[in-house]
């Protein structure tokens, strides 16, 4: 008899132990993850009836803030007073469906710490500042407006930036949606709306989607053909009517389906200010796979870029699926194949060409300040990446000051101001081109210099449909900003 109960008692021990190591891997280990996540309902209940801290933009715009509920002020409601021009940028913080946006990235610091928990009432009695905290964000108000004017009805993005600081100047993804009607009555079949709308306006495409870059990658093959020695802007290439691919039926040709020049012989700055996809092509195949990856991972594609949003990498495929796909390399080298990209990665491309070949890290809070209006932290400008020589983000500035001037960029030209950039039509299966405008407007010189970076995206051509490019539909929202950032009345 004793073995059996021996047996038994230490099944039943080893069942105990295996129930406590639960438990304890429960409640220390993944319960903290738990707790904290934005889904968890108990959490938000907590969270509901507490202040959160104001947030405003660069130039003192209210974008968030908290007010009593007149019928019980112990608890606090959310208000976003611009609607739905931030909503992709601050998000919404709410019972029903969690958080998005800044407010969840910086719940810590907005979140008032004054509670009825023995630990509230001691740091109470301790003197400690429990008040919630405000944010000031990197975003100009009068910048935003115009950029999501300028875009209108179109689906799509524009991501405005400092490339000297990273600051984020303007960041708009349209279709938006109103937070505020995510919180109080009816805000359940409001979220089951977006939810499934087909549209989706809870998407931010400046960060959350790739796309196709189309002819703004060029400005990554350049680099590659530059930083190898393998070019330079004088260096001449054929110049077919159309291109046919090696160990291939398949051919490549020029957006207007002409010859890029003269049907002889043109150069690499002749061919950039006109897009001409026979010889990016040309360059992408004498460089091969290895050159290119390189360069476009030396923008950040491939890699998590550093931001308080959750940003998709852009991607483009490692080398080695190249092996003997000479015509893929091609389709690559002019931004299309599988090569993908976040506006806010090509708004870092057009930053590194404008700040020598350094890339700084993008950012969107500026400051954290408490409830006196006191600055309690700042943030600190960092690079993020080099991107390109010195020598050859000078040659690219002339070039893509070149595409403004007398190429296809020229609907993004701003009298007084200097202007560099470069356009871009990805094809994409079943449906309408995407239109792109990624370039830079600088006044000035040394530390008196004046710089904003512009990337805009169109889906599927916008109101032009099939007719679209990225100089006529992208590169005028792109002008806009331009304006509005130098002070300048529209053309």
């Amino acid at each position: 008899m004793n073995g059996p109960i021996r047996h038994m008692a230490t099944a039943i021990f080893l069942v105990f132990a295996v129930l406590a190591g639960a438990v304890t891997y429960q409640q220390l280990i993944v319960g903290p993850d738990y707790r904290d996540d934005p889904r968890n309902a108990r959490l938000l209940a907590g969270r509901a009836g507490r202040e959160r801290g104001t947030i405003i933009t660069a130039d003192g715009v209210v974008v968030a803030t908290s007010e009593a509920d007149p019928d019980d002020p112990r608890v606090f409601r959310r208000i976003y007073p611009e609607d739905g021009l931030y909503a992709h940028v601050v998000g919404y913080a709410t019972q029903l469906f969690g958080s998005a946006g800044l407010e969840s990235a910086w719940a810590d610091q907005l979140l008032t710490d004054r509670d009825a928990t023995i630990s509230g009432v001691i740091n109470a009695m301790m003197g400690d500042d429990l008040r919630p905290r405000g944010l000031r964000l990197t975003i100009d108000h009068d910048l935003q407006q115009t950029a999501a004017e300028a875009l209108g009805d179109q689906t799509g993005s524009v991501v405005a930036l400092d490339p000297a600081t990273g600051a984020i100047l303007a960041l708009v993804s349209n279709p938006t949606f109103d937070p505020n009607r995510l919180l109080g009555t009816g805000a359940g079949p409001v979220g089951t709306q977006l939810d499934e709308d087909p549209t989706q306006p809870l998407l931010n495409r400046a960060v959350a989607e790739s796309y196709a870059p189309g002819s703004t990658f060029k400005i990554i093959t350049a680099t590659a053909a530059l930083e190898t020695g393998e070019a330079g802007p004088g260096t001449s290439y054929p110049d077919p009517l159309e291109l046919e691919l090696p160990g291939s039926t398949s051919t490549i040709r020029n957006f207007n389906r002409r010859v890029c020049a003269n049907g002889d012989t043109v150069s690499l700055a002749e061919a950039f200010r006109r897009s001409c996809n026979t010889t990016f092509a040309q360059i992408g195949i004498q460089l091969d796979a290895l050159p290119l990856v390189t360069a476009a991972e030396s923008f950040g594609f491939n890699l998590e870029i550093p931001l308080d949003l959750r940003v998709v990498p852009s991607a483009i495929p490692d080398a080695a699926t190249f092996a003997d796909d000479l015509p893929g390399v091609a389709q690559t080298a002019i931004g299309q194949r599988d090569v993908r990209a976040t506006p806010l990665q090509m708004a870092l491309v057009g930053a590194a060409v404008a700040n020598g070949g350094e890339i700084m890290e993008p950012y969107l809070v500026a400051e954290v300040f408490n409830a006196d209006a006191e600055i309690q932290s700042e943030a600190e400008p960092a690079v993020w990446r080099r991107a390109m020589s010195p020598a050859t983000a000078a040659v690219l500035e002339e070039m893509m000051e070149d595409v403004v001037a007398n190429g296809t960029g020229r609907n993004a030209a701003v009298e007084g101001i200097r202007i560099a950039g470069k356009t871009g039509t990805a094809q994409v299966p079943d449906s309408a081109p995407h239109a792109w405008f990624v370039g830079y407007g600088s006044v000035g010189a040394g530390p008196d210099e004046q710089q904003i970076v512009v990337a805009v995206l169109v889906e599927s051509g916008g109101d032009a449909g099939e007719d679209a490019t990225g100089g006529s539909v992208a590169a005028p929202i792109a002008q806009a900003v331009f304006q509005e950032f130098f002070g300048l009345t529209p053309q």
